[in-house]
């Protein structure tokens, strides 16, 4: 092939790729604390390979991550999750992704690249074909009841955006509700809740099951939850699915929603956002 066909082949197959690139926004929790009943509070944050294990496959596909908390502030890492026992017990790839999260900076408090919801609405929901939220106790301190990510999702619904989540991240779904604030409190004191209107009502949907939170309270350190996303998320009117042993990869898809119920689902979860990706490029195309 001579030269100047060549370099055309190149720029054309380069346009492809990039027109077949998608911009897929992560949303983080602002918290790196959850608050627990009888005033104790549990040191949290994301989880490192809910975050990471998508995060990683969707940049190794070509496509654009974005990343946001409701403020705009750096999320921080669960410490606890920074194990190899999260991926498969091997250390390489634990360093792997350790490796890749601060090259990017997201923690940095001086260099992260996390903006505001705020600012994404300013961007426009539209310039973004795909969003993820990783688990992580976090998100059920502040994700629940986030107006902004609320009318983003509500958004994502309408257009039928895929909708991706995994762990204690499907509670960001609650915020939704007219008024997630009271629903939750309704919550924590055990009464009854009543409700109208949810978005995802009727979804079938999974999340860390009841059964998950029991074995593993003892991270804790003798503290108790208010109420369980499994719960929460079944008074609303969802629809759970729940993996037949705890700890293993259960994902449940849904039309735009995607989740998965715990730290080792979101392999799986990265893999149904990049078939789903890649399915709506071959679509457009």
């Amino acid at each position: 092939m001579r030269p100047a066909r060549l370099a055309l082949a190149i720029t054309l197959t380069t346009a492809a790729l990039n027109a077949q690139a998608a911009n897929v926004l992560v949303v983080l929790s602002d918290s790196d604390h959850l608050d627990l009943k009888d005033n104790k509070v549990f040191a949290t944050g994301f989880y490192l390979n809910e975050l990471m294990q998508p995060v990683k496959m969707l940049l190794e596909a070509g496509h654009s991550v974005t990343f946001a908390t409701p403020e705009g502030k750096a999320p921080t890492l669960d410490e606890s999750s920074n194990n190899k026992m999260y991926f498969n017990n091997d250390v390489d790839a634990l360093r792997e992704h350790k490796t890749l999260l601060e090259n990017l900076k997201i923690t940095s408090r001086e260099a992260s690249p996390v903006i505001s919801l705020a600012r994404v609405e300013q961007i426009g929901y539209e310039r973004f074909d795909a969003v993820y939220i990783p688990g992580g106790h976090a998100p059920m301190q502040d994700l629940l009841h986030s107006t902004a990510l609320g009318k983003l999702l509500n958004n994502f619904h309408d257009n039928d955006k895929t909708t991706a989540l995994v762990c204690h991240g499907p509670i960001a779904l609650l915020s939704t509700l007219a008024d997630p604030v009271a629903f939750t409190r309704q919550l924590e004191t055990e009464r009854k809740t009543s409700i109208n209107g949810w978005t995802y009502a009727g979804y079938k949907f999974t999340v860390f099951s009841n059964q998950e939170e029991e074995l593993a309270k003892g991270l804790l350190n003798g503290g108790a939850m208010k109420f369980y996303p499994q719960t929460a998320l079944e008074q609303a009117g969802g629809l759970f699915s729940s993996n037949t042993s705890p700890w293993t990869s259960h994902v449940v898809i849904d039309r735009e929603l995607i989740t998965g119920q715990n730290p080792s689902s979101a392999v799986d979860v990265g893999k149904a956002i990049v078939e789903r990706l890649k399915s709506r490029s071959a679509t457009k195309g």
